[in-house]
């Protein structure tokens, strides 16, 4: 098993002083340590974890801790030594958990292969290599699975292009995957057709998607990055739908 680094920070002594060392609360730590960690950081909450004696410190989809008077920053993952569990990274997948039921999947390209009971929506751009190996080595195979793909267009201008000609496309689904597949481009949108592209960008800077593929399933997680059809399988397979 592979442990992160842990950087310990010492905290300025001439910043603001520190909470009472006796019962402290977690919003006069969140109240100390958010003006140390620098202009423009927001804290988003505090809360104290069940190890350790250290409150976790959540700065948007990032866990850090502190301890009870909000003098060292903890930077790094914790592990239950028992069980192996990395606890940071179950607590990080925890809070970027959604609400399936959510999404508005009518901006969304729909799949639906074999019975169509697992879902899942995934974030895509056209030009994303790893979305292209994602949907060859695991997308194709799957079978029983309705699939939203979301065109998520983050890596150039072009890739707004080329996901406008395939929404205006008769086919849009076949026009994607001619794309992602074989590299097959679909014909120049006609004109005045209009596209989600602009809701669906302004979605996944809300859903704070850095990089793509991003897969969320039925149960509000999410796994960022290419994945092989094995792990889908896996991870498909424990959801209840």
């Amino acid at each position: 098993m592979k442990f992160s680094k842990t950087v310990l920070l010492f905290a300025s002594a001439f910043m603001a002083s520190c909470v009472g060392a006796e019962n402290p609360t977690e919003a006069s730590i969140k109240k100390a340590i958010e003006p140390r960690l620098g202009n423009n950081v927001k804290v988003d909450s505090v809360k104290e974890t069940p190890y350790a004696g250290l409150y976790e410190v959540r700065i948007g989809d990032e866990i850090r801790y502190t301890d009870k008077t909000a003098s060292y920053l903890i930077v790094g993952h914790v592990f239950n030594l028992k069980t192996s569990e990395d606890l940071t990274q179950a607590r990080i997948d925890d809070i970027n958990k959604i609400k399936f039921s959510d999404l508005p999947l009518e901006m969304a390209l729909k799949t639906v292969k074999g019975n169509g009971k697992r879902v899942m929506a995934v974030f895509e751009d056209p030009n994303c290599g790893y979305c292209k190996r994602f949907r060859q080595q695991a997308l194709k195979d799957v079978d029983n699975v309705t699939i939203y793909t979301f065109m998520y267009n983050i890596l150039s201008e072009d890739s707004f292009t080329k996901s406008k000609n395939i929404w205006c496309s008769a086919d849009r689904n076949k026009a994607w995957d001619d794309w992602m597949l074989s590299g097959k481009a679909a014909p120049a949108a006609p004109a005045g057709c209009n596209t989600p592209n602009e809701k669906v960008l302004a979605l996944g800077q809300k859903l704070r998607i850095n990089g793509t593929p991003n897969i969320f399933f039925a149960d509000g997680s999410r796994v960022p990055g290419a994945i092989d059809i094995k792990t889908l399988e896996s991870k498909l397979s424990s959801i209840k739908q």
